[in-house]
C-alpha cells in the first residue's frame, strides 16, 4: 500500500518526468546525429571542394608559373585530408599528390558529359563545369567523394575525399552518445531525485499541516524559508489560517462549554426545584392533615374545655414547627446536593464542637439512661465549616440516642477520634440491634426510616443522614455505617489543620 502511494506522490512524478525528458532528449540527439550529421558532414565537404577549385582556378587565372602552385596544392591537399589531381588538356598530368588516383580519373575521364550525369542518385553536385558526387568502390570496398571540373585553362581537377571515415565517425559518436546519455540519465536520475525532493518536500510538509488541521490539531507550523517563492506564501497562508481557526475553535470550545454549563446550571435547577416540589408535597401531607382536623375541630367546639382546646393549640403549633424545620432542611439540603452552597472552612477542635453537642442533648441522654464515653481532654484541630460538621455530629448522636439499647446490661454510646495522616475519622458507637444488611445503603436517602421506627413521636424529618451524605460529598470526605458485634457504628472523615500559608 505504501509502495502504491509513492507512486502516486507528487516526487514520483517528478523524478519520472524529468529521467524520461532526459532520455528523450539523448535519443533525440542520437536520431539527428545519424540522420543529419553525414548529410551536413557531405555538405560541409562540398563547401569545401568548391571554394578548393574556386581558389585552384584563380592561382591559374592569375599567373602562368604553375610551378609554384604545386607547394600551394600540396598544402591545401594536406590540410583538408584529400587527394588532388590535376590533367592538362593534353591529358598529361600536371599535378597529383596521389599517383594511384591516376586509375580513377582514368575512369571518370572518359566521360565528361556531365548534364548525363544529373539523374544519378550519387551526384552531390553538378554545374556546366563541375560535378560532386559519392562513388563506392566494390572492389576495394572503400567509399570517397569526388569532384571532377574543368577549369579556366583548359585542364581538368579531380580532388578525392575518403567517405568511410565519415560513416565511422557517425557510427563512434551514436554509440558515444548512448555511452555518455546512459551515464547522464543516472547522474541525472540521483539530479532529478534530489530536486523533486527539494521541490516536494514542502509540498509535503504542508499536506501533513493540513491533515493535522483537518483532525483539529494545530500544534504544527511551516517553517518559513527565507526565499519568497509562492510555496513559501502558501505556508504563511496555511500557518495564518490555522491561527486563526485555532483560536476559533477554541472560543467556540469556551462558548460551548459556558452553554453546556448553563444548561447543566439550569436542569439542576429544574430537577432541584421538582425534586423540592415532591419532597414536600410527600412529607407535609400528614402535618397538614393533622393541623387541618385539629383546626376544624376547634372551630367545631368538638371539645368545650379549655385544656382540650389548648392541646388542640399545642398540636397545631408543634406541627407547624416541623413543618418549618423540614422545609428548612429540604432547601438545605436541595443547595448542598446541587452545589449551591459555600463553605467558610476555617481551623477548629472537633472535641470541643463534640462536647457541645453531647450538653445539647443532655436532657434526652438522661431520659434514656444512656451512658457516654468520650475522652472530651484531648484537643484535636480539624479543617472544615464548623456549622455543617456540627450537623453531621448532631445527626450521628441524635440516631445514636434513638437507637441505642440495652447489651449485656449496657446501653452506652461510645465517640471515638482517630488521627491518621492527613485525615481525622470521627466514629459514634451504640450499643443496640443490627442495621439488616439489604438497608445498609438505603439509609442515605431522603426521609428513609425503617418500620420498626416510623412514627413521628421521635421528632425526626427523615432527612438528616442524607444531610450527612451531601455534607460528606462536598468535602469529598469518606463517612458510612458500620455493623458491630452488639450495636452499630457510624464514622466521617476531616482534613486535618491547615497552615495558614496554604
Amino acid at each position: 500500500m505504501k509502495i502504491k502511494a509513492n507512486f502516486k506522490s507528487i516526487r514520483f512524478k517528478l523524478f519520472l518526468t524529468l529521467c524520461v525528458v532526459i532520455a528523450i532528449i539523448v535519443l533525440c540527439l542520437v536520431a539527428i546525429n545519424s540522420v543529419v550529421l553525414e548529410s551536413f558532414y557531405l555538405y560541409s565537404k562540398t563547401q569545401t571542394v568548391k571554394g578548393v577549385y574556386n581558389k585552384i582556378n584563380d592561382y591559374y587565372n592569375r599567373t602562368g608559373d604553375y610551378g609554384n602552385i604545386e607547394e600551394e596544392l600540396q598544402r591545401i591537399a594536406f590540410n583538408n585530408n584529400f587527394d588532388i589531381f590535376i590533367e592538362t588538356d593534353q591529358n598529361v598530368i600536371a599535378f597529383s599528390t596521389n599517383r594511384d588516383f591516376y586509375s580513377v580519373v582514368d575512369i571518370i575521364s572518359n566521360s565528361r558529359d556531365f548534364s548525363n550525369t544529373r539523374n544519378n542518385d550519387n551526384v552531390i553536385y553538378v554545374d556546366d563545369d563541375m560535378r560532386i558526387e559519392k562513388i563506392n568502390d566494390q572492389n576495394n570496398n572503400i567509399s570517397y567523394i569526388l569532384l571532377s571540373g574543368r577549369l579556366d585553362n583548359g585542364y581538368s581537377l579531380y580532388i578525392s575525399i575518403p567517405a568511410v571515415p565519415i560513416e565511422q565517425s557517425v557510427d563512434i559518436s551514436n554509440q558515444a552518445l548512448i555511452i555518455i546519455g546512459f551515464i547522464i540519465l543516472i547522474i541525472s536520475a540521483f539530479i532529478a531525485s534530489y530536486i523533486s525532493k527539494k521541490f516536494t518536500s514542502p509540498i509535503v510538509e504542508l499536506n501533513d499541516i493540513t491533515n493535522k488541521m483537518a483532525r483539529l490539531d494545530f500544534s504544527k507550523k511551516y517553517y518559513l524559508a527565507d526565499t519568497d517563492d509562492e510555496i513559501n506564501e502558501l505556508g504563511k497562508n496555511i500557518n495564518t489560517m490555522s491561527d486563526k481557526l485555532e483560536t476559533t475553535i477554541k472560543q467556540l470550545r469556551d462558548n460551548n462549554l459556558e452553554l453546556e454549563k448553563d444548561i447543566e446550571e439550569k436542569s439542576k435547577i429544574d430537577e432541584m426545584r421538582k425534586q423540592f416540589i415532591s419532597d414536600v408535597s410527600h412529607e407535609l401531607k400528614t402535618p397538614i392533615a393533622l393541623i387541618q382536623g385539629y383546626a376544624e375541630g376547634l372551630v367545631e367546639n368538638v371539645n368545650t374545655d379549655d385544656e382540650s382546646r389548648k392541646f388542640y393549640a399545642e398540636v397545631i403549633l408543634d406541627e407547624s414547627n416541623k413543618m418549618d424545620t423540614l422545609v428548612k432542611q429540604l432547601l438545605e439540603l436541595m443547595k448542598l446536593e446541587y452545589g449551591k452552597r459555600e463553605f467558610n472552612n476555617e481551623n477548629f477542635n472537633i472535641v470541643e464542637l463534640i462536647n457541645e453537642v453531647i450538653r445539647k442533648c443532655k436532657v434526652m441522654i438522661e431520659e434514656k439512661n444512656i451512658t457516654i464515653e468520650f475522652d472530651s481532654n484531648n484537643q484535636v484541630m480539624v479543617n472544615a465549616d464548623d456549622f455543617y460538621i456540627e450537623q453531621v455530629v448532631t445527626n450521628y448522636f441524635t440516631n445514636a440516642i434513638k437507637h441505642a439499647d440495652n447489651v449485656n446490661g449496657e446501653k452506652k454510646i461510645f465517640i471515638t477520634i482517630e488521627e491518621k495522616e492527613n485525615k481525622v475519622r470521627i466514629s459514634v458507637f451504640n450499643t443496640g440491634n443490627n442495621i439488616p444488611e439489604e438497608h445498609l445503603s438505603k439509609i442515605w436517602g431522603r426521609f428513609y426510616k425503617e418500620d420498626s421506627s416510623r412514627n413521628r413521636n421521635d421528632g425526626g424529618t427523615g432527612i438528616g443522614l442524607a444531610l450527612v451524605k451531601a455534607i460528606m460529598n462536598n468535602y469529598k470526605n469518606d463517612y458510612g455505617v458500620i455493623n458491630r458485634e452488639n450495636g452499630v457504628e457510624f464514622y466521617f472523615e476531616l482534613d486535618c489543620e491547615k497552615n495558614e500559608i496554604e
